[in-house]
């Protein structure tokens, strides 16, 4: 089988499209690249989702922290805690057992796959971190700027709209990059966690143990694996760094500062 025959048969295989079963002997490093590239489509839509909807969730956390009334405050306080003070894995852990749990009792009857459940989980972890990173870039708006605000007579959602949102997101976006790069990264996790696969269509991790196991080699698909995240790193990096240019466009070329990624090696 050639390579070209190889890719047209599994490239599209983690997402039901292609050849239904999974070679079973003589695996080439063709198959390989290509199954575990297949994967990686789950691990951008688990990414690419949990930032889209996380990015808003996280917004309101960052104003409900900074409100001052405690009914706002103090939810979006204990939400942040309890996501940034437990481990990713144990959240997927709870998480599944308590969809399993409702699943048993007749609500709940999707939320128990991977595709799902382990959705709802990264959504909820990175609207936490991001929404402390939010947070603190709410207070760190010059207070000049509010003040020159007020001379005009820009006040209540005007004001948030032109002047605090788009600072708060100048500011936070470094870190909030970062905070993309690691939730891509900890989408692995969602083959260890206890979601099941549909059909063996998994992760790009799912397809690397596959082979891994199959072969007794780790040293051949773990680095495919890992050379994959580089390259999707550096296509959140690439846009990322696009959207920073664009917030900072009105600044003089001297004060505009240039992403430096600081990936998170451990939460």
């Amino acid at each position: 089988m050639s390579c070209w025959v190889t890719i047209q048969d599994y490239a599209l295989r983690s997402i039901g499209i292609g050849e239904r079963l999974l070679p079973k002997a003589d695996f080439t490093i063709c198959q390989q690249v290509t199954l575990i590239g297949s994967g990686m489509i789950w691990n951008i839509y688990f990414g690419a989702l949990a930032l889209l909807i996380g990015f808003f969730i996280a917004s309101g956390l960052a104003m409900g922290k900074d409100a001052r009334n405690p009914f706002l405050r103090k939810p979006a306080e204990w939400f942040i805690f309890i996501f940034r003070g437990s481990p990713l894995f144990i959240q997927f852990f709870f998480a599944y057992f308590l969809f399993l749990k409702l699943k048993q009792l007749g609500y709940v009857t999707w939320l128990t796959s991977a595709q799902a459940g382990a959705l709802v989980v990264l959504i909820l972890n990175t609207a936490a971190y991001s929404g402390e990173i939010f947070f603190g870039a709410l207070r760190s708006v010059p207070r000049g700027d509010m003040e020159a605000a007020d001379a005009y007579g820009i006040t209540g959602w005007t004001r948030f709209k032109r002047i605090t949102w788009p600072t708060m997101l100048r500011l936070a976006w470094p870190a909030y990059t970062n905070e993309a790069i690691f939730l891509f990264h900890a989408t692995t996790l969602v083959f260890f966690s206890g979601f099941p696969t549909w059909q063996q269509r998994g992760d790009a991790l799912y397809y690397a143990n596959y082979f891994a196991d199959k072969t007794f080699n780790p040293f051949v698909p773990y680095p495919i694996l890992a050379g994959f995240f580089i390259l999707l790193t550096l296509g959140v990096i690439g846009l990322f760094g696009v959207m920073n240019k664009r917030l900072n466009r009105h600044l003089p070329q001297e004060r505009r500062k240039r992403l430096r990624v600081r990936p998170n090696l451990i939460r």
